[in-house]
């Protein structure tokens, strides 16, 4: 029975409207549950032009009331003319024709006339979803660059984009999804730049999304993924409007959706994580250094207690001995293995970092700090763990801290583990055996058909912007490698 009631409500929503009005405003408040529904408002007038009633049909928690009485119900009572559409003072009016259509703008934020003895229904987007104002990004910091982010509002990301691109090719195409709860898909991308075949297995994808609500671009990114088990991330998350439009004048593809303070970029290399946007701010050198000292910060994060584990382990031959004696005098009281002592800091490490983002802001810092002194002294003075051990994890942890983004920086996280537990069992044999792994497994990994590691590996005709950067007057070219239409940047 409920299955019948479910099929019999769906079949309803396509019934096409009909001339008599109070038959379509009964349908139409059957369909919203007005009864129930507190902020479902419908508001009846006589437009002067017709004398005929007019009945308009909204949400009056998501829509702005002064376009309404201004730009609707005050030029229906008062103005002449031929017909609605040429009345009504305000932009985007279209035509309706059937209940599916007005659903899916009502719960988008427009108002929905119905009119006397007429089976065309208008909508007119008054949407005023509330959100946040522009703020500074949080989570993608930097210096000697804009400090603009994106917000929760799809209208003023999309805004804040145009803002650093001017270009008549810029599309911002709408692509819906969601069977239950309808939500737009922006895909952003430059017409003329743009590879065609990309672009269109993204369309393909999201057509291809059968699911009840899609409700943000974080939710997003995982239904449209090519490797759901990876530990690497397949899109680029950023928060950054300055970086968006960066990437879109290269030829990427940029994804919102209403309710996300940030975008999508697709397709991605391991590049574009390691890359920040402050390095185009900064000259030459200072760029490239900056890019130096993460790279050096990445590996170090990556490796370092691994190497630890190995060459304490199997290689004591390849430590200093006076270094030697420090490390067995500091360790000869712990009656733990190494592998150990390193996996319970790193641990410990962890659950701190955990802490610190989820408990309240003024208490975040304190935690961190306070925390990993008070147990890092504490597990050297009960010998539980030698303090040379506590020095390797905290620069590991630390260095992760250099690569800001937040899907790269889980990738190095878990796969710091992977090479503490291979660094166990044979040493840097092992180790070396993983690490040369985890580099195939990025050479396999395609993002939207593009390589992972390109343009590296394999190579393509571009501005070669991996590790280091060209100064940027001798740029000429657009990454090669998602093979855009227009390759060369300057004539």
């Amino acid at each position: 029975m409920f299955f019948k009631g479910k099929k019999n409500a769906e079949a309803n929503k396509q019934v096409p409207l009909s001339r008599n009005l109070e038959k379509n405003t009964t349908h139409l408040k059957q369909l919203f549950s007005s009864e129930l529904n507190k902020d479902f408002s419908t508001r009846e007038i006589t437009a002067r032009y017709s004398n005929k009633r007019i009945k308009l049909f909204f949400y009056s928690s998501i829509v702005n009331s002064t376009k309404i009485h201004e730009g609707i119900i005050r030029p229906l009572l008062e103005a002449k003319g031929e017909n609605l559409p040429s009345i009504i003072t305000l932009e985007a009016i279209k035509e309706l024709t059937d209940f599916d259509s007005i659903i899916d703008d009502i719960n988008s934020g427009n108002v929905v006339l119905l009119l006397e003895d007429s089976k065309t229904a208008y909508s007119v987007n008054v949407a005023d979803f509330k959100h946040r104002g522009i703020e500074k990004p949080e989570n993608e910091n930097a210096v000697k660059a804009p400090k603009e982010a994106f917000t929760e509002s799809l209208n003023v990301n999309i805004s804040l984009v145009r803002k650093r691109f001017h270009d008549k090719q810029l599309i911002a195409e709408a692509k819906p999804v969601g069977n239950r709860s309808k939500l737009d898909v922006t895909i952003m991308y430059v017409k003329d730049v743009v590879n065609n075949e990309i672009l269109e297995n993204v369309r393909e994808r999201l057509d291809q999304l059968s699911v009840d609500n899609v409700r943000n671009i974080e939710s997003l990114e995982q239904y449209i993924e090519e490797r759901p088990y990876s530990i690497v991330s397949s899109l680029l998350y950023t928060e950054r409007p300055d970086r968006a439009a960066s990437y879109l004048e290269d030829g990427y593809i940029v994804l919102m959706m209403e309710n996300s303070s940030a975008c999508l970029v697709l397709p991605v290399t391991f590049w574009s994580f390691f890359h920040s946007e402050e390095d185009r701010y900064l000259r030459f050198l200072f760029g490239n250094f900056s890019r130096i000292i993460r790279l050096l910060a990445f590996l170090i994060s990556l490796l370092v207690s691994g190497v630890y584990v190995a060459v304490t382990n199997y290689h004591s031959e390849m430590i200093p001995p006076d270094l030697l004696l420090a490390i067995v005098s500091a360790r000869e009281r712990v009656p733990f293995p190494v592998v150990f002592e390193v996996l319970l800091m790193e641990i410990s490490f962890e659950l701190i970092r955990e802490a610190g983002l989820r408990i309240p802001n003024p208490l975040g810092p304190t935690i961190g700090i306070v925390g990993a002194l008070i147990i890092g002294q504490a597990a050297v003075e009960a010998n539980i763990v030698s303090p040379i051990v506590v020095i390797v994890v905290a620069l590991s942890g630390l260095s992760s801290f250099a690569v800001a983004n937040i899907s790269m920086n889980f990738t190095i996280r878990i796969t710091r583990f992977l090479f503490i537990f291979a660094a166990s069992f044979f040493g840097m044999l092992s180790l070396t055996g993983a690490f040369l792994l985890w580099v195939m497994y990025l050479a396999s990994l395609r993002s939207f058909g593009v390589p992972f590691l390109a343009p590296l590996s394999p190579s393509y005709k571009s501005t070669n912007d991996t590790v280091f950067r060209k100064i940027i007057k001798n740029e000429y070219f657009r990454p090669g490698q998602i093979k855009p239409k227009d390759l060369r940047k300057k004539g």
